[in-house]
Formats: structure tokens, C-alpha cells, sequence
């Protein structure tokens, strides 16, 4: 960050605490089809290890690709009826496997062993629910010195990983033990909600984090910030600083999967319905969002949307046939009457966005860059990877400017310059 201090303003918006944990997450069972979605570009000249009508079973590993290491587990039994191209946001390009779930289901035996290496997690749980960023320790030189379970959620109304580290302490805590074993890290730190310290019982971290209540406190690079005291530079990322994030329910799967010799394949998710009613539920990974809904009787009229996380960061889409992934941590709901128009309209300087900004970017310049795709002044001359992607400038822009995607549209073209320099210097 450029600057010294993270801005917290006096009408602050705070996160909505889990004070009493829930019995338990409601299922909801697909309906018929699971859909799993792969990392990957499919081509023509792809090798495929897989095709229509291949049967599958539960808890199965499947890799698509004879030619490539990419895997997923699935959740369900059954046959496989497509193998099709997928584009995701920004042209992200996946591999998309249907399966039609068959009357009964076998359950696949587990692997024969699973040992806490690091090879051995990357092989079995790469893609396990709360999807573990284990490539982050993969890299010989990677420098990651300090762990981070994330008992919180980034977003707002968002209460997946809080209902985690309060209802699977004891998973939690396995796999703390796994992880340090597999990736030699020197310590791991969780962190929860400042409220909910108190009381928090045994934990197999060297040390517990607190988190302020103020939204965007929960972002991993004011969690370094605030519970290290160490200030991320703005051109490096929090594990380029040596903190590895992991939320807490991807260290609950590491932990329950070596309990249990199976890989997990159920995903825990908190569901936002129009009323802004948050309910805890869980489906297999793969499973239509259009059988969450169906199954909590929430209809989706015209322009209705439909949002994959919080209402600050979140991102819509556009069919209720998407599945559900190993990141999915929230579905929310949102009546036409309630969406915020964007529009063209010319800022208005009225410096609402700068003074809310976490981190003091002068958001009221830096957006008039990036309205013009001058991308690179803007980054240069306007602090835009100071910014901690906590979408309040859209929240608060009165000409109803889409700051927030604008940024994120710039990160992304220069992530993609930087990425085809590097290829060009190859």
C-alpha cells in the first residue's frame, strides 16, 4: 500500500457476526446432473481420458486430460453426457464435464494412502472444498513464512468460513497439523472476528489474529496490515510477503479428508435470498444453482440477479444452471427493484470515493484513466495496486460510476500485458 494507514471512515459499514452457530447446514441434492468445471482450455487437438457415456463414481478422481496433471473429484454417480468448452469472466476458458446422476450411487474407495507431503495434498486436494492454494508452496524459492486460516469472510453478509471455524474446530485443526507437516511453514495464525476471540478453544495455530468488524477489514492484505503490523508494497502481492491465505473451510477438508481416507466433495456455502435472510446450507460440489434455488423456493424473475459471493465483490451471472465450485462461498439473490443502476454519466469530483477508500487511493483520478483503458498511467500515476478490490467507491459513487469493475477490468488487461511480455522475453 502507498499509504500509512488503513482509513477506517466514521460511518463505517461492519460485518454481520455469527454470535450462535447454526445446528447445521441445510443439503440440498441435485436434481440430476452435476456439472465439474476444469481449470483448462479445451481444444480440438486436445487428448481426452474421458468421454460421453463413461461411468463415474462418488468420490472418484478424474483427470480429463491424458496429456495434462489437471483433475477434479466427483460428487455424484453416474454417466458422463457432454464434455464442452466453457468462458468464464474475463475469457477465462474452462473444460466442462456433465454428468447425468445415476438411480444409486457407488462410492469410489479413497486413496490407498495419504500422507501429509506436499506432492501427496497437491495430488488428492488441490480442488477439495474451500479449493487450498497449495501452489503457493510450490515453488522451491515460494518464501512463505507465515500460514493464514481465515476464520472470516472478505465480503459482507457473506458467514461461510465463520460458521466453519465455529462448527469444525476439531477438522481445523487436523489439518493445521497436516499442513505444517507437508509445507515446513513456520507458523500459522488464525483469524477470526475480534468479537469471537474470547472463548475461542484449542487451536493447533501458534497464534489467533483479530479482526476488526469494520468492513473491508477481512481483505487478506489488511489482515497483514492490522494483525502483523507489516504494509503490503503495492506492486507485491500478501505471498510474494510470505503469508499464504487458506479460508477455514479448506483446512477443515485437508483435515477431514485424512479423518476419513475420502476425498471431500461437499461444499458449505451461505445463501443471501432478497430479503437478505442468510442461510446456511451445503451441496456437492458440481451441483446446479438452479436446485439451491429450487430447493429454498426462491424464483428468479426479469431482471432479477444473481451474484456468486458478497454484494461489495461479488460477480453476476447468467444462468442457474452454473454449478456450484470448490470456491463458491455464497449465492445472493437480488430483486430487480434492488439493483443498483450503473451508468456513463462524467464524475462529478465530489470525492465521496476518496474519502472512503481504505488505502487513500485518489480513486476520483485514477477511475478517468481507466474509463479511457489508459491502464498503465493509471497504475503508474494513481496508486491502482494500492487498491484492496473492496468495491466501496462503486457502494458510494453518486454518478453511479462501476469503479470497482473498471478496476478490475485494468488489473486484469495488465496482468495479461505483463504475462505476454514475459512470454515474448522467453
Amino acid at each position: 500500500m502507498m499509504n500509512n494507514a488503513f482509513s477506517r471512515p466514521a460511518n463505517a459499514i461492519h460485518y454481520e457476526l455469527l454470535h450462535q452457530t447454526p445446528l447445521g447446514p441445510q443439503h440440498v441434492s441435485s436434481s440430476g446432473t452435476a456439472t465439474f468445471l476444469i481449470e483448462e482450455k479445451l481444444e480440438r487437438q486436445s487428448q481426452l481420458a474421458i468421454k460421453v457415456g463413461d461411468e463415474v463414481q462418488t468420490g472418484q478422481k478424474i483427470a480429463p486430460f491424458a496429456d495434462r496433471p489437471a483433475y477434479f473429484v466427483s460428487s455424484v454417480t453416474g454417466t458422463v453426457a457432454a464434455v464442452h468448452p466453457q468462458t468464464g469472466d474475463f475469457g477465462k476458458q474452462y473444460t466442462a464435464i456433465e454428468v447425468t446422476l445415476a438411480d444409486t450411487e457407488a462410492q469410489a474407495e479413497g486413496p490407498e494412502t495419504l500422507e501429509p507431503t506436499l506432492t501427496c495434498l497437491t495430488e488428492w486436494l488441490a480442488g477439495a472444498p474451500g479449493k487450498p492454494p497449495l501452489h503457493l508452496f510450490e515453488a522451491v524459492d515460494h518464501g512463505i513464512h507465515t500460514l493464514v486460516v481465515a476464520g472470516v469472510d472478505a465480503d459482507l453478509l457473506v458467514a461461510t468460513n465463520q460458521y466453519v471455524i465455529k462448527s469444525e474446530m476439531h477438522a481445523i485443526n487436523r489439518g493445521i497439523d497436516i499442513l505444517k507437516e507437508a509445507t515446513g511453514v513456520g507458523s500459522v495464525a488464525i483469524a477470526v472476528p475480534r468479537d469471537l476471540v474470547q472463548g475461542f478453544g484449542h487451536t493447533s495455530a501458534d497464534t489467533l489474529k483479530a479482526v476488526a468488524p469494520e468492513y473491508p477489514a477481512a481483505v487478506p492484505r489488511l489482515i497483514v496490515y492490522e494483525a502483523f503490523g507489516q504494509e503490503i508494497p503495492a506492486e507485491k502481492s500478501c505471498e510474494e510477503m510470505g503469508y499464504a491465505f487458506f479460508s477455514a473451510e479448506a483446512v477443515a477438508s485437508i483435515g477431514k479428508a485424512f479423518d476419513s481416507g475420502r476425498l471431500p466433495y461437499e461444499k458449505t456455502l451461505t445463501l443471501v435470498d432478497k430479503n437478505g435472510r442468510k442461510t446456511i446450507i451445503s451441496a456437492r460440489i458440481g451441483t446446479p444453482i438452479a436446485d439451491v434455488l429450487a430447493a429454498h423456493r426462491i424464483e428468479t424473475g426479469h431482471k432479477d440477479r444473481l451474484i456468486l459471493g458478497g454484494p461489495m465483490t461479488g460477480f453476476a451471472i447468467y444462468d442457474e444452471k452454473a454449478p456450484i465450485q470448490a470456491d463458491t462461498d455464497a449465492i445472493l439473490v437480488q430483486d430487480a427493484a434492488d439493483v443498483s443502476l450503473v451508468s456513463d454519466y462524467p464524475c462529478v469530483n465530489c470525492g465521496e470515493c476518496v474519502r472512503v477508500c481504505p488505502t487513500r487511493v485518489p480513486v476520483n483520478m485514477l477511475v478517468r484513466f481507466l474509463e479511457a483503458g489508459q491502464y498503465e498511467d493509471g497504475a503508474e500515476l494513481y496508486d491502482l495496486y494500492s487498491c484492496v478490490d473492496c468495491g466501496l467507491c462503486s457502494f458510494v459513487c453518486i454518478a453511479r460510476i462501476p469503479i470497482f469493475q473498471y478496476i478490475r477490468l485494468a488489473k486484469y488487461e495488465l496482468s495479461r500485458l505483463t504475462e505476454a511480455e514475459a512470454s515474448d522475453a522467453q
